[in-house]
């Protein structure tokens, strides 16, 4: 935040464009302009990126980008970069500037002790620490390091000290069950676990110790073990489990050894990280990102597009960065990432909501200013979360001002899933009421598969409630409708035409790449697909309206399933709801809504009467559903999702150990009505044809 005696703040995005005009003669008269000049000449877009955040390089690049088609294309070739050692590298200026790298609290502390802080100088002690332990169990580059860790300081340490010496970081949230998450470190055989004996969620402590013993014995590649005491069990977890190290004691060393400490220089385009799709259909899909191709694109989302600076330099002196995430979402990936540039990252393990259960055990209703009091007290100037958490802030009645002094946010962002009109208005409204008129949201749509965002927020351009703001520098962004042309004001198949630097190098395993082709560029050879509907106003602003394969079909008229939504959930009874179109051969479709509503209250007639009157009035009558199911919860994925063509295939009659996997959702306990919904209404629906037969 700006002090009163300080310069104006000049926006991020600003800074960059008057160092292109100053540094290369570049000059853009808008942000269109801008764009198309960042995704028509990629070499120099990209170069600019390199020479804006003065990145280094040991060895010069022979070229940006060697031209091959995607997902063959190869950056900034003959360059060598290390993540670890671009965060690192800030160590000396943050420290005398006095701005500390990490903050955290958890649901324990919170309200409770002050917050935890990690300065720059301690972070790099404690990962040079880690990576000395890695390499004295002969940990190599190339070889994974598999973490079963909660969203702690002791997390980020964990993946900068595998990150600094080569070895291939992939984590997992430790709320999730034994048998997701060996789906996943299975098929990358990690020769580290570092696992924590417990997490504590919403109320609840929950003993992990019996999983992670069963992932040693489950995973034969893993030669050592590192457990971290969570929740004081550790000791008692390591019984058993051969050559296991306490994690306090490999961050205690500090010698002469841990002083000179320097990351490896790798080439740029080093396996970082392992990341995974949802996994609600087979295997998850081992995403292997580089180290260079996500630090590039990276400082470009944080610094230009979500305005977040550095914490030392005076345009942005004090910059404190949150965005809201279990370690089983990619925007733990995103919330580290601030460190790159400087940033104080901070992070808060635990629900969203609270305690969402009594000191006796009993279940209380979440409480939705959990995350703002964290905001409040740690001074947050950018504050994200899925936008689910916003609806549910909106549809509860928070009020933010009493929560504390939120004065210093001057962002919001948003993301996981359509960020409605609606909750993005009541955002506005409550910081209004703090003397925060200017609040300006930062919406972004990207993904896991490649780290980062097409879609997301200039605060230079005008802000349309519902929508985001632009498509991202070097992100060829198109909406295509069937015929494969681009269209405009209307919703199409979200493609990019070009290569950014972030896109997977390979999945994990995948033997010439097939399962990576038929992932992406199934549908439209050379051409990513991403799998969402996208609409692209004539200002440039876009609407994502969901997955293009969860698509609502009734009557010839296709629409995504956000903006039955949007029109059921501004209801004040609903607090939550999905739809699934469930369509056979010969016959027409069926599609059932099923809504959460308040407490205490009943689907009744009047209330279908309301639901339905909402969805004709805001959509079309031929978008009324055929059902109207009233059910305790949405299933979603652990990242917040709605579990629209799980659900949708399950009703079609498939086998559910075919269609999702319990330890990859967030609340497994609600799929029990949905089986047996599908138990006794499938055959109905399934009379003419196969079960699972579909058109489209």
């Amino acid at each position: 935040m700006t002090q009163s005696n300080s310069p104006p703040y000049v926006p991020q995005i600003r800074l960059y464009q008057n160092w292109l005009q100053s540094q290369r003669g570049l000059c853009f008269d808008s942000y269109d302009a801008l764009w198309r000049w960042s995704t028509s000449d990629l070499e120099a877009f990209w170069q600019s990126i390199w020479d804006y955040f003065d990145l280094q390089s040991p060895t010069r690049p022979s070229m940006v980008c060697d031209g091959a088609p995607m997902p063959h294309t190869r950056w900034f070739v003959g360059a060598g970069l290390n993540y670890a050692q671009q965060v690192l590298r800030h160590v000396a200026a943050a420290h005398r500037a006095g701005c500390p790298a990490i903050l955290s609290h958890n649901e324990k502390s919170l309200g409770v002790a002050a917050a935890r802080q990690l300065s720059w100088p301690e972070l790099r002690r404690q990962v040079a620490s880690l990576a000395l332990h890695l390499k004295a169990q002969d940990v190599q580059p190339g070889d994974r390091v598999a973490a079963y860790l909660p969203n702690t300081p002791e997390a980020v340490v964990a993946f900068l000290a595998s990150a600094s010496i080569g070895a291939v970081w992939s984590i997992c949230a430790p709320d999730m069950g034994s048998n997701a998450v060996l789906d996943r470190f299975r098929q990358i055989e990690p020769k580290v676990l570092i696992a924590c004996d417990g997490v504590t969620y919403g109320g609840r402590d929950l003993d992990r110790r019996a999983v992670v013993a069963e992932l040693c014995a489950a995973l034969p590649s893993v030669r050592h073990v590192i457990l971290q005491s969570n929740l004081g069990l550790a000791t008692t977890a390591a019984a058993g489990i051969a050559n296991s190290t306490d994690f306090a004691a490999t961050l205690a060393r500090n010698d002469a050894e841990t002083a000179a400490f320097e990351p490896l220089d790798l080439p740029f385009d080093h396996p970082l990280w392992i990341v995974y799709s949802s996994g609600t259909t087979g295997l998850p899909k081992p995403i292997v990102h580089g180290h260079g191709g996500t630090v590039v694109v990276a400082l470009a989302l944080k610094n230009l597009h979500n305005d977040i600076g550095c914490s030392y330099q005076a345009n942005s002196l004090g910059e404190r960065y949150h965005w809201y995430s279990s370690t089983g979402w990619v925007m733990w990936n995103a919330q580290v990432s601030g460190l790159l540039g400087g940033t104080t990252c901070c992070i808060f393990d635990g629900s969203p909501g609270g305690r969402t259960v009594d000191a006796a055990g009993h279940k209380v209703a979440p409480d939705w200013t959990t995350l703002w009091r964290f905001a409040a007290e740690l001074g947050v100037t950018f504050f994200g979360a899925g936008a689910a958490f916003y609806a549910n802030c909106q549809k509860t009645g928070v009020d933010i001002g009493n929560c504390g002094d939120l004065s210093k946010i001057r962002a919001l962002g948003a993301t996981g899933s359509p960020l409605s009109a609606e909750a993005q208005a009541w955002g506005t409204e409550q910081f209004a009421k703090i003397g925060r008129s200017d609040i300006w949201w930062c919406n972004i749509s990207g993904g896991t598969d490649f780290c980062g965002a097409f879609i997301g927020g200039n605060r230079e351009l005008p802000q349309v409630p519902g929508a985001m703001q632009c498509r991202l520098l070097g992100c060829a962004v198109e909406a295509w409708n069937e015929q494969g042309q681009p269209v405009i004001e209307q919703v199409g198949e979200l493609v990019c035409r070009q290569p950014i630097p972030s896109m997977p190098l390979y999945f994990w395993g995948d033997v010439d790449k097939q399962r990576y082709l038929a992932s992406y560029f199934d549908v439209y050879p050379g051409i990513w697909r991403h799998g969402d509907w996208l609409k692209i106003a004539r200002d440039g602003s876009c609407i994502i309206y969901g997955r293009s394969d969860a698509t609502i079909n009734r009557h010839g008229l296709r629409m995504g399933t956000s903006e039955l939504y949007s029109a059921v959930e501004a209801l004040p009874e609903v607090l939550d709801s999905m739809v699934v179109d469930l369509e056979y051969l010969g016959r027409e479709s069926y599609m059932p809504l099923f809504v959460v509503l308040r407490e205490g209250l009943t689907l009744d007639d009047t209330l279908r009467a309301k639901l339905v009157a909402a969805i004709k009035t805001a959509l079309s009558p031929r978008f009324v559903p055929n059902d109207i199911f009233q059910v305790a919860e949405i299933p979603r994925t652990l990242s917040g999702k709605k579990q629209e063509l799980p659900i949708k295939k399950l009703l079609l009659g498939q086998p559910i150990e075919k269609v999702l996997k319990r330890e990859a959702m967030a609340n497994p306990h609600c799929l029990d009505w949905y089986l047996a919904l599908a138990r006794t209404r499938q055959p109905t629906w399934g009379s003419v044809g196969e079960p699972g037969d579909t058109v489209g």
